[in-house]
Order: structure tokens, then sequence, then C-alpha cells
């Protein structure tokens, strides 16, 4: 029968009729048939199958082989014994090579004919060995996975105990050495389908067998770790990881990221190569390895792996974009790596020249999946120009091609910006480490406190939180300068974007520290404010006059700062009043104050009209509150002496006496008492208003009743309310009136004229008792509103008036009589009374009990001055206003309502704490309560910001495409020193990551939680918390 087979396949008959002559050879097979007559036709069948010329040949082989064995079983499992299958697999058949497939397809066939046979148990024993070996010997990926078929139909031919561990690294092996040379797309879906079939049979394994698990996922790293430059890993890898179960992530990327025999080299040339597995159509999870990979390095501080890779695979990443099968986990990780490499703009920048294409590819590549990832994409790329807002030449094509996506807004971008900063991650990963030093979870940087310097700085995040007034800093190009304006915006531009926790700010502090301020002693920073703000008008002054004698040379930029400060007195002469002409500080801060003097005799009046930068209020007795009004000077009635009389910082008649009735408390200012005298001139404000001296004291007067202790807590708007009060002018306090020609009884009110952008008021807290000798602070609760109207008299022109600038309301410099520099005005000019509406910016709070010691500390949010939260209109109350002016800032207003509205928005907006180096979340509520759950802790300067509909400060429109977060461009010289101190930062914790390793080995690592007690003030300074005197190596003092 074997020969008519033999002659049948090879002769030339139809097709038809060698199929009818086979059928009846498998027919025969029914039979009896002898032994030698099996074997003759097992031997056909094998040569048929293996050596056959064509498919046909092939095939009658396997039906009539499939045939006889069936019924002729034993003589089947006498052929198919042990010396013919290690024979195929170790010589091959004949002319076939050993590794040919088909030597597998015909050894898995004859196992499935003998698999009820008891033979087939040596079979499987003798495979065991074999397929190691065979593995061991890398075949390529389609025998490697007719292997993998072979052996998930028969388990039992998967070595057993340690040589499957064994197995298992050597498949692993193997699959590192899979190639595809083709770029055809049949062939590279075969290539796929070859591989996945191989990752099954692993999967399968560490199934049944979960100890070969780790030893391959060892060799996994090994391979892609390798640095050997004649050897590239295989991208098949990558379908191994969907296999590895996702609840050893934590594991795994620890005992990777910990290993101290992992090298840094090794560790870089994993993460690149599982990088490069993104590439891998259809695997699973490769994104979540990867952006686990890069969280736990950046938790153990491995920043330079970070970056090396990031910039080396960035691009790789972005390209992936363009495929759909692999895009969401490119996206992934593409957005990951983004976000969290947030110290420099190096690797957004690699991608920015390719997002444009991308962008019109995804528009019109029709796929319903690609809207949706645009969007996505839309929202990172938002994101990264946000952070990286200084390069509007770069941005202004992507921004056009993305002008009709939705943008994210500002709270979320700075969310995901902060969640995801190397310097954010958990720690849990590396739980015997010390917790990162890197930004708080706020996104905000504090200040190092480098010796008492907490007056400066709550003043200078006071400042910083100003957006307005930070914005128009950042804006200025003061490239080449050394300016104190430059000093600041460098400051600025550190605190925005530098990764530290906390910034050291010396060379501003040396720059700007008054020089009648001891060194490591504390100060007042109400008067550190003053002069901060006065040396920046007179500077920018300076510069001005310079620009304009000297167009073509700019050398004021490099004078010092004691050459600014010498030429003051100089340029004071030179008033600059008309908006273009206003400094930087005048813009922000500066208003008008008028006073009006009418003598209660001849009613002949005089004014003058000051600018100043802040407002100093008293306290005043609750008694005279119900009193108080806001007249009009020309309706003003006669008063009868012994009338009101206001205990606040306004022009005297006498040097430093507001009042001069007899009094038991004097505020003044303590530093003249730590001086010999006034300090240097060149170092003095215009008019010597930023610096408090003897002039700066209030005489109160005792016979007026003091407030009860169970009256109501007292509000800012309180305080105004006495500071803009009427006052008579009697006794020794008389008015000198040159209609007169002697000194007379006077009304004297205050009115503001033009109000600033930013409202800065003091509280004076801080008094001297004349009785006892000593210096006491008034510790009363302050209401703080969040919402201020601030009475506003604008005149039809004030170009008759004498105009000149001072850095507050205190007005110190009145220090000879008022009657010699108020003159007459003649007519009362026309005025217009408004209420102008503020929103509460930032609170400088002082902890402590006295003048000798403490602490300050800072409440900030950020807010601008067109608040989209602010809709209230005050038509209404203007008009009733100008018919009635008494009650000014009444509780029952009628714009009380909607104010209350406003304060409900407010109240839910996000507030910081400054606190030194620790920034904190915290709520308004915190702020209001503050002084009635620690008393020593009282607020002492506050900021308010004007809001109007329209920014008074155009030309910078965020909506412009140039300030992407709405901040300005930062100037190349700024970034690039950002940049440099970042790196250097995370060089740093690398290096002392590093060292608490080698020492985390041998003991447990605790560290100290980043904070306080629940029970400590925020103001708290060291054990004793805001005491006087408390956490202060030196008997220290406050200036006032």
């Amino acid at each position: 029968m074997d020969k008519i087979l033999e002659g049948l396949v090879s002769s030339s008959y139809p097709l038809p009729v060698k199929r009818v002559i086979v059928r009846k050879v498998v027919e025969s097979a029914e039979h009896w048939q002898d032994e030698a007559q099996c074997q003759a036709m097992f031997d056909l069948t094998t040569r048929l199958i293996l050596e056959g010329q064509d498919p046909f040949q092939r095939q009658v082989g396997h039906q009539v082989l499939e045939a006889y064995a069936r019924y002729h079983r034993p003589e089947f499992e006498s052929f198919f014994n042990k010396t013919l299958v290690l024979g195929l697999l170790q010589q091959g058949y004949h002319s076939l090579d050993r590794k040919d497939v088909a030597i597998l397809d015909y050894i898995h066939n004859g196992l499935k004919l003998i698999m009820s046979c008891p033979s087939v148990l040596d079979l499987f024993g003798l495979l065991q060995v074999e397929v190691l070996r065979l593995v061991c010997e890398r075949p390529e990926p389609p025998l490697c996975a007719r292997l993998s078929d072979l052996l998930s139909d028969f388990v039992q031919c998967i070595p057993k105990g340690k040589l499957s561990i064994t197995f298992c690294q050597q498949l692993v092996r193997t699959i590192g050495h899979f190639q595809c040379q083709s770029t055809q797309e049949k062939e590279l879906r075969e290539y796929v389908a070859q591989v996945t079939k191989v990752s099954n049979l692993l999967q399968n394994i560490w199934k049944a067998e979960p100890s070969t698990l780790l030893p391959s996922l060892q060799e996994i790293f090994a391979s892609i770790s390798s640095t050997d430059a004649s050897f590239e890993p295989s991208v098949a890898l990558a379908s191994l990881v969907q296999h590895i179960p996702l609840q050893m992530i934590t594991v795994l990327i620890k005992s990777l990221t910990t290993d101290p025999n992992v090298k840094d080299a090794s560790m870089t040339q994993a993460f690149c190569r599982m990088i490069d597995w993104l590439s891998w159509p259809l695997a699973q999870h490769v994104d979540t390895w990867v952006i686990a990979l890069l969280k736990g390095l950046a938790a153990v501080q491995k920043f330079t792996i970070l970056i090396d890779v990031t910039l080396l695979k960035i691009k790789l990443v972005f390209n992936r974009l363009q495929f759909p099968l692999v895009r969401p986990g490119a996206l992934a990780v593409l957005s990951h790596m983004l976000l969290s490499f947030q110290h420099s703009p190096e690797a957004f920048h690699l991608i920015v020249p390719h997002v444009v294409n991308l962008v019109h590819s995804l528009r019109s590549d029709g796929l319903p999946s690609s809207t949706a990832f645009l969007v996505q994409l839309t929202e990172l790329i938002h994101c990264m120009m946000y952070h990286y807002s200084g390069f509007p030449d770069l941005y202004e094509p992507i921004l056009e091609a993305i002008k009709d996506l939705p943008k994210p807004s500002e709270e979320k971008i700075k969310l995901i910006l902060n969640q995801s900063a190397w310097t954010s991650q958990s720690d849990a990963l590396a739980s015997c480490l010390s917790r990162l030093s890197g930004k708080s979870e706020t996104g905000k940087t504090g200040l190092i406190n480098l010796g008492n310097t907490c007056y400066m700085n709550s003043v200078i995040q006071a400042l910083f939180m100003a957006t307005d007034f930070r914005r128009q800093v950042l804006s200025l190009n003061l490239n080449g300068c050394n300016s104190l304006m430059k000093k600041l915006q460098h400051l600025f531009a550190f605190l925005a974007h530098t990764q530290r926790e906390a910034y050291a700010p010396r060379i501003f502090f040396e720059a700007s520290r008054p020089p009648w301020f001891t060194p490591r002693s504390q100060q007042d920073c109400s008067e550190y404010l003053r002069f901060l703000l006065d040396r920046l008008h007179e500077e920018e002054k300076i510069l001005k006059v310079q620009s304009s004698h000297k167009p073509s040379e700019s050398l004021g930029c490099i004078e010092t700062s004691q050459e600014v400060a010498s030429k003051a007195a100089v340029l004071t002469e030179t008033p600059y009043t008309s908006d273009g002409e206003k400094t930087l500080i005048e813009k922000m801060f500066g208003g008008k104050l008028r006073t009006h003097i009418c003598c209660l005799n001849c009613r002949s009046t005089s004014q003058k009209v000051e600018a100043f930068t802040d407002l100093s209020l008293a306290f005043c007795p609750s008694s005279s509150m119900d009193s108080l009004s806001f007249q009009d000077p020309a309706s003003s009635l006669s008063i009868p002496d012994g009338g009101l009389l206001q205990a606040c910082p306004g022009p005297s008649e006498e040097p430093g006496i507001y009042n001069p009735a007899a009094a038991t408390f004097v505020y003044d200012s303590v530093m003249n008492e730590r001086m010999a005298g006034h300090p240097p001139d060149e170092f003095c404000c215009t008019e010597n208003t930023s610096v408090p001296s003897e002039s700066n004291k209030i005489f109160i007067n005792k016979d007026v009743p003091q407030k009860p202790g169970g009256e109501a807590t007292p509000s800012v708007t309180d305080l105004l309310n006495y500071f803009l009060a009427p006052e008579i002018l009697t006794g020794d306090n008389q008015y000198y009136c040159e209609n007169c020609a002697s000194l007379q009884n006077a009304e004297k009110t205050m009115q503001i004229t033009e109000e600033p952008e930013y409202l800065i008021l003091t509280l004076l807290r801080f008094s001297y008792d004349q009785k006892y000798h000593v210096r006491r602070k008034i510790l009363d609760n302050v209401s703080l509103p969040l919402v201020l109207e601030l009475p506003v008299k604008r005149t039809t022109s004030f170009s008759s008036l004498s105009e000149s600038w001072s850095i507050d309301v205190d007005f110190t410099d009145i220090s000879e009589n008022l009657a010699k520099k108020l003159k007459p005005s003649g007519t009362e000019e026309a005025c217009c009374p408004i209420l102008v509406p503020y929103l509460l910016s930032s609170v400088v709070v002082h902890s402590g009990i006295s003048s000798e010691s403490g602490h300050y500390y800072s409440y900030a949010r950020n807010i601008t001055g067109t608040e989209s939260s602010y809709q209230m209109c005050h038509q209404s109350d203007t008009l009733a206003l100008a018919s009635s002016q008494s009650h000014l800032l009444a509780r029952d207003s009628p714009s009380a309502v909607m104010e209350q509205d406003l304060e409900n928005k407010e109240m839910s907006k996000e507030w910081f704490l400054f606190n030194d180096s620790r920034v904190t979340f915290t709520s308004f509520q915190s702020v209001q309560k503050i002084t009635s759950r620690f008393p020593k802790d009282t607020a002492y300067v506050l900021l308010y910001r004007k809001q109007s509909s329209t920014n008074g400060l155009s030309g910078n429109n965020s909506t412009s495409g140039l300030w992407v977060n709405g901040d300005p461009p930062l100037q190349k010289e700024l970034m690039d020193a950002i940049t440099k101190d970042n790196k250097l930062y995370l060089q740093e914790q690398e290096l002392n990551a590093r060292a608490r390793a080698l020492q985390a080995a041998s003991a447990s690592c605790s560290f100290r939680p980043n904070g306080f007690d629940d029970n400590d003030p925020p103001g708290s300074c060291g054990p004793t918390g805001g005491g006087g005197g408390g956490g202060f190596n030196t008997v220290s003092r406050l200036v006032f």
C-alpha cells in the first residue's frame, strides 16, 4: 500500500483522481496490516510531511499518518519513540534542518496521536530537556512560536523545578533577541502574532509556577539594562509587561530604584528601552510601568537619570502620538514626562516645533477618538506654556492652531503642575528615606529666614502675591542693570519658578535693608515696606532723568543702591504727576490725600494735596464712632471748643503731636531710641516720610472713654472712618490763620482724592506708656472685611495745588507749623464722592506681646484688579452719597447686601499662609480667627486691591497670547539663571538622597513632620510660640 501511495503522489494524474485514490488508502487503514506494512507507511507519510514538494503531498501525509496511527496505535507507538524524536530535534530529517518549524509541527501532531499511550511519558521527559536546549539556542520567532504552541498544548513538556526558572529566563533572553526586518504590514502582523504566542506561554508558566516570575523579571531588567553596545534587546519584550501583575508595581519599582547594585548607567539604559516599548502595538500597561518608574526615581531623587532619559526620549514619545494603536499610552507618558520636568523648558521646547503639525494631522485623520485626544493634548500644551511663558515667538503658532479648543482654567493648570513635579512625588516607594524638600503642595515657594528677617519675608510675599504688581515687575526690561528693581525682579522670578521649597533672598536683603537696620535683629515690617517702596520709586525717577538727559546711554543701570539713595533729595524737586511720568510704585501704590483746614472764625480755607503709599490707622475710642461723619468742608458748621479730638495720624501744628490734649499713651517709633539721631539724610525719603521719627507720635485724650471689653470688635472700616473723620484744632493745637493773622480754632478734614491700585493699611498697634515708661502692644482684635469701600472725592483739577511725594499718610514730614505750609486755596473745587471697592489681598501678622521681639508671617491670595466675581454697581450709591455724606461706610449702606454676597464668594477663594520657609493652604476663616485663637497674633499691615471693570494697566493682556499664564515672559537672562539653579538643586537633592540611602540600610529612618503642633499658632518662632522673646537667639527689638 505504501508503494501505491508513493507512486500516486508523484504521478501526473489529475488532482481529483489522486484524491479518490488517497481516500481508498485512508480507508485501508481500517483493515489489519502487519507491522512491516505499518512501519513502511509511517516512514512514507513522515517523509511526505517533512519533505513534501507541494501542499498536496504534505496534506496526504498528514491524512494517512493520522489514519494509520489511530487504527494501528501499538505500531505507531513503536515508531514514534524517543530515538525518532531525539533525532529529529538534534539532527533534523535528511535535508531538513533541525530548527525547521516543520520538525516541531510533526512532533506536535505525533504527541497528539499517542497521547493515550504509556510511552508518551518518556517523550515528555525527553522534551523537557530538549525544549530547554532549544530555547538556549535563541530560536527565531516562527520556531519559538511553534514551540509555544506545542508547550501550551502539552504543558507536561515544560521543564519542572529549578529547570522551569532557567527555562523562563532563557525564554526571556530569546524574546530579547527577536527582530523583524520586514516593513510590510503582513509580515509585521505575523511577527506580532508570533511574539504574542511566546509571551502568552510565559504568562501561563508564571501563573502555574509563581516562583518563576521574579527571576523572569530580573532577566528582563538584565536584558534592557545591558550597556553592551553590540546588543540591542528587542522591543518585543514589551509584550511581557501586560502579563506582570499590577499589584507588583510598588514592590518591583522600589526594589529597582533602591538597589545599590544597579548602576545609574544601567538604570538609564533600562529606562530608555522601557520607553521604546511604547512602540509595541497591543501591549497593555507599558505606560503604567513607565510612569511608575518615573515616579519611583523621583521619589528617591535620582534626578540625573530622569533628566537624561527625558531629554533623550521625549521626541520619540511625542512621535508615537502619530499612531492610533499606541497613542493613549504615549500621551500618558508624554504628559508625565513634560509636567514633571519643571526645572527647565528644554524638554518641552524639543517638541514645540512639531506640535502644530500634529494638531493638523489629528484634525484631518477623521478618527472619532482623535477629537477627544486633541483636547487632552491641548490641555497638556496649555499647562506647559503656562509654566514657561517667556517664549511668545515659539508659542504663537501653537496658540493659533489650538485657539478653538477648550483651555483649562488657571486653577486647574496650577493643580496639575503642583501634583506632577518631581519634588512633589510621594516617597511611599522609598519609605526609608527622609521627606523630600521640594515645593509644598501649594506650589508656592517660601523664603528662608536669614536671621530675624521674617519682617522682610512677610512683606516680600505680600508684594509677590499682589498679582498685578508682580506682573509689572516681571515685565520690566532691566537687562544689564544692577538696580534694586532688578534684584526684586530676580527674586520674584525665582519665587515663581524655582523648584526649591524655600529660596534664600540674601542678595536682595543686603540691597534693600535700610542702613540703620542692625543685621540679624528684628525690625518693623511696615518701616521696611515704606523704605523699600521709596527706594524703588526714587531709583526709577533717577533712571528717568538720566534717560531723558542721556538717551543713548544707560549708565544709571549700574549705579549702586547708595548712589541712588544719595540723589533722592535732588530729584524730589521734579515731581512726576502725569500717568506717563509716574513711576511703577506711584502707579500701583500711589494715591493722593487732600488736607482741608477751615478757620472757624473767618471761614477761610486752606488745603494741600500730598501723595501717599500707605495709610496708618490709629485705634479709636469706640464711644466716639457713632459721632463720626464725613462732611464736606464747605458745608461744615461751627463746632464749639471741646468738640471731637481725632487721635489719628494726620497733619498737626507741632512736630509729631496730632492732638495736644493730655495723653496717657504715645504711639511712637522705637527706632529713635536705638539711634543717636535721625538716619543719614541721603537715606531719608522725600520730605522725611519713610523713616519714623519723633514726629510719629499720636496723643490720645485720656478723658475719652475707652472701648468696653464686651463691645463689638472694631473693623478696619471703623478705623478708616476714624482716620477720615473731621478734627477740631483747638487749644495748643490751634491753627494759624493768615487771614486773621492769629491762632484760631479750626476744623481739619482729610479726603482721599485719588485712590491707589493697591491700598496699604498699617494698624498702629505699638504704644509707649508715658506713665510707666514701657512699650506696649495693642492686642485688640480687628475685623478684616474682605470687601472694603474707600471713599474718594475726585476733584476736577489739581493743577493749582502744591503736590509732593510722600511714602505714607503718617505725615511725619509735617514737622513744622501746619499753617506755614497750607495756603489759602480760594474757591472750593467741585467734587464727586464715590465709594471705590477694594478686595483684601494679603495680611501681614505680627506675633508677640511687645515691641521687643516677635515674629511676622503673612496670609495672601492671588487676585487682580478685574476679578470676575466683582460685579457690584455703585452708581445708585454715589447718587445717594452726593446728597448725604453722613455715616460713611456704615454697615447698613445700600450695597451691604451685594457686598455680603461678594464676601461669600471671596471667602471660598484660595488663601496661603507664608511663614518664612513654610507655605501652606489656609482659609479666610483662619485669617479672621487668628487673634481670637492666638491673642498675641494680630493683623498689622493689610493690602487691598482696587476692583474695576477694566485693568488700570493696559497693554499686557494675557489673552494676547504673549502672557500665557497671566505673568509676562521672563527675560532670557532670568530664565537661564532659574534653569541653572533648578538643575543645581536637583543635583543637591540627588546627592543627599544617596548619602541617606547609605545610612538607611542599617537603621530605620524617621523624620520630624514638617510643621508645628496644631496647638501652636502659625506665627510660632520656636517652643514658646509667638510670644515676646520666644524663638530668638539674641535679644531683638522691633522698630515701629
